[in-house]
């Protein structure tokens, strides 16, 4: 009996020790399943416009804040945020409206900002999240992609050509960042159709130092309507292969602006509906969407691949 029971103990001792192998054997297959859940994390919404908050008359404003707050992501106000004068009294205004959604905005200073002193009030304002103040340029990682505010207000941070600090620091920022996909957003874009302001080349040399990065997007405002164009080099050439696509989306909510030209690579354009655009943010990709507000049917959608 003594015998029997020895070997039954045996026989129970080795089930167990099996058991233990298996489950130990279990948490790797788990963490490999978070691995993959994690990848499929790193989409992104990245979402907004510029022209946004006029004091005068807020109804634009107030239609695209309520767009806003339909959508989660990250928030881009692209310059001109508080007209006139980006006043401390105007940002009253904005807060009104897109500052429902403030804590998830990360903005670019516009024309209107500086019209007040250093744009001390938009400073101010957004704190930590605009960035240096001496500068009023900055990156930040957005999911899997790199992600670069510039400052187009070139006679304020020591201008935009080759060689002044921001075209500098954006050179070496981009070395630092050696991702598969790169979007830069500021106000007064390179390329525009717009007929109050058009293409402005003093944009040139921050679209040099992203074209040689291979940079896939690039967003501004400034001219009061929206505009989608080919991907194309700095010279305004198309080029499938490493151009890089800009939208205008000065559709904030400040009084629309007609087109009455088209530039070359020009894709799509709007002048009568105020709205936001819409970023899917993907590993290697990214899809569009311009969302109107409401009652207005211009949309325009698509999807682009990363260089």
């Amino acid at each position: 009996m003594h015998r029997i029971w020895n070997t039954m103990r045996m026989s129970e001792l080795a089930l167990a020790g099996a058991a233990c192998l298996l489950f130990a054997a279990s948490p790797p297959a788990r963490q490999a399943q978070a691995v993959v859940h994690g990848a499929a994390d790193e989409t992104a919404i990245l979402v907004g416009a510029g022209d946004i908050a006029d004091c005068r008359d807020l109804a634009g404003a107030e239609a695209t804040a309520k767009l806003l707050e339909q959508i989660s992501g990250t928030v881009m106000a692209v310059g001109d945020l508080a007209y006139p004068d980006g006043s401390k009294e105007n940002f009253k205004c904005y807060q009104k409206t897109w500052g429902r959604v403030r804590d998830r905005t990360r903005p670019a200073a516009g024309n209107h900002e500086f019209n007040t002193a250093g744009a001390t009030p938009y400073f101010e304002y957004f704190g930590a999240a605009a960035g240096d103040p001496k500068r009023g340029y900055y990156s930040y990682e957005l999911g899997s992609w790199h992600i670069v505010v510039l400052n187009s207000e070139c006679r304020d941070v020591g201008g935009c050509d080759a060689g002044s600090p921001q075209v500098k620091w954006l050179r070496s920022d981009l070395a630092a960042h050696p991702v598969a996909c790169t979007l830069a957003y500021w106000h007064k874009p390179l390329f525009s159709s717009g007929s109050a302001h058009g293409n402005d080349l003093e944009m040139k040399p921050l679209w040099n130092a992203l074209y040689d990065a291979n940079a896939d997007v690039v967003i501004g405002g400034h001219d009061h309507n929206y505009e989608r164009f080919a991907p194309q080099n700095p010279d305004g050439r198309s080029d499938a292969a490493r151009g890089i696509r800009e939208f205008v989306v000065g559709t904030g909510g400040k009084n629309h602006r007609p087109i009455l030209l088209s530039k070359p690579n020009s894709e799509v354009r709007n002048a009568n509906a105020f709205g936001v655009l819409k970023l899917t943010l993907r590993s290697g990709a990214y899809d569009w969407q311009f969302i109107a507000e409401a009652g207005k049917l211009f949309t325009d959608s698509g999807t682009g691949n990363c260089h």
